[in-house]
């Protein structure tokens, strides 16, 4: 892939679009983070700070608005499902102009229809799914955790050359990237992994590995539901394949739901386990235990 230097407006600096952020920038890409006052202070003062086994530790220096204004060849959408639609206010469509892509880095599989209805025709979506452990500790600074940092672009209605441009960027700056037909396919091989894993995690209160040695049945039996609705949807997955993922992982993984619900924060329970709900009604596939697990965490005031 060609080492294209782009101009990426990435809303939501935290521990994914941060980490993309500071590694696009120390590649020799212009980067624009959209943020509110206090983050875009530190992020000007300071950078982005980063802490990766992978990557190293160093700073990357970015640019910061409160607003796009601004033509850009990407923006990457890196904020909670629960913020969206606040956020995309950073985004206005008037300011990405005519050669842009939208690509959101969220959980679920609904997002990429409100987006298009937001923005309409004149800007491509091209959803992505990233495989990674990355914190935002404080405003600026990111530990990443994992050994590995792999992303998927799609986008069934999106010019093959803009996601291959997008791909060769974050593959210059360190990221794995690959361009995938199907973006159903994509999202839900993503949504077969997440679902199970993020609701039992939190239901719960204690990390995967404590999932697979106290809570198996159940897990198996999420990992085969959220599979057949996955089949129902066009997006066959193979429910075996996701419990070894699991089985692979260290034992103290946390899913990003848990930790916001360690947190007090607001928790993307109706973008995951709500929209594996719906989907499952759409295509009449019976779901007991997906349904019994979000009831219980709807009934614990998530």
């Amino acid at each position: 892939m060609t080492n294209e230097r782009l101009t990426v407006a990435v809303l939501g600096p935290g521990g994914v679009g941060g980490l993309l952020a500071a590694l696009l920038a120390r590649a020799g890409n212009r980067v624009i983070c959209l943020a509110g006052e206090a983050t875009a202070q530190v992020l000007e003062r300071d950078g982005i700070q980063v802490t990766s086994a992978r990557f190293g530790e160093f700073t990357a220096r970015v640019e910061t608005a409160a607003e796009l204004a601004e033509p850009v060849d990407a923006a990457l959408i890196a904020v909670k499902h629960t913020t969206l639609e606040t956020a995309l206010r950073r985004l206005p469509a008037p300011a990405l102009g005519p050669g842009a892509l939208v690509v959101p880095f969220l959980n679920g599989v609904e997002h990429p229809a409100l987006l298009r209805a937001h923005y309409g025709d004149a800007v491509p979506v091209a959803p992505a799914t990233i495989r990674v452990e990355s914190t935002r500790v404080a405003p600026g600074v990111i530990e990443h955790g994992s050994p590995f940092a792999e992303v998927d672009l799609t986008g069934d209605t999106v010019p093959p050359g803009r996601l291959t441009s997008l791909a060769g960027a974050l593959e210059w700056s360190g990221v794995s990237a690959r361009v995938l037909a199907d973006e159903t396919a994509v999202l839900w091989a993503k949504m077969s992994f997440l679902a199970p894993f993020a609701l039992l995690t939190t239901r719960h209160g204690v990390p995967l590995g404590e999932i697979r040695a106290h809570h198996r049945a159940q897990l198996t039996a999420l990992a085969e539901e959220t599979a057949a609705v996955g089949a129902a949807v066009g997006a066959p997955v193979d429910p075996a394949e996701v419990l070894r993922r699991y089985d692979a992982f260290p034992p103290a993984t946390k899913s990003s739901m848990q930790r916001d619900a360690e947190a007090g924060r607001p928790l993307e329970l109706d973008a995951i386990g709500g929209a594996l709900l719906r989907a499952a009604e759409r295509h009449g596939v019976p779901v007991p235990v997906a349904a019994g697990v979000v009831a219980d965490l709807r009934a614990a005031g998530h």
